[in-house]
């Protein structure tokens, strides 16, 4: 049923469909939250934050493209649920977070559920952090105002980067960004409603 669900909501790429059917959504939501995991909706987890709604996650990591060879970047863990299908799709996938608890709770769920080709970070994804390389995909999770040069800048040649992009507090567009030779290729998708990104790791929490 839930696949089905997806598919009627225009999710047709089977790769996708598969990851969303063998991540278990219930390990990254509360406790008190199982009982409705796969329901399409999202949903509250620790410090302010939410886990995307089912379609979000397969539409975005549809939109990717994504092969088993990618290295991909994404900014703002949660519970760790999205870097968990975008593990199943890829080659590594580094995700970083500005809570510490998010981060903890994330990487010891991740790793207690086997996805080893995750790396969980505790920074400030909008603050070009070093060392990291370059990247063949970058998904932002969090609501940008705008895409930051610097974000475009790590990606290769022909990557693709998606986000949404819009105030911080009302509706966002998901945008997908293409790097080709002239530069990068802007196209919008669809309405979404995103937490805000805040710059910095926080402080508490």
């Amino acid at each position: 049923m839930f696949q089905l669900n997806l598919r009627r909501r225009g999710i047709s790429e089977q790769a996708v469909l598969r990851a969303m059917e063998e991540v278990p959504r219930e390990a990254f939501v509360a406790a008190a939250d199982r009982a409705h995991a796969y329901r399409d909706s999202a949903l509250g987890i620790s410090c302010g934050q939410t886990i995307s709604q089912p379609f979000v996650v397969a539409y975005m990591t549809e939109q990717l493209r994504l092969h088993r060879d990618h290295k991909v970047f994404e900014i703002g863990t949660g519970s760790g649920y999205q870097a968990a299908v975008l593990s199943r799709l890829c080659g590594d996938v580094i995700t970083i977070e500005r809570y510490r608890t998010l981060a903890d709770g994330a990487r010891a769920r991740l790793a207690e559920l086997g996805y080893h080709n995750i790396e969980v970070v505790l920074g400030d994804g909008l603050d070009d952090p070093p060392g990291t390389g370059d990247f063949d995909r970058i998904i932002v999770t969090a609501a940008i105002e705008q895409v930051p040069e610097s974000l475009l800048q790590r990606l290769v040649p022909g990557g693709i980067l998606i986000a949404p992009v819009g105030p911080h507090h009302g509706v966002q567009t998901l945008v997908r960004v293409t790097r080709i030779d002239s530069g990068f290729e802007r196209k919008e998708l669809v309405d979404v409603r995103f937490v805000p990104a805040l710059p910095g790791i926080a402080r508490e929490l």
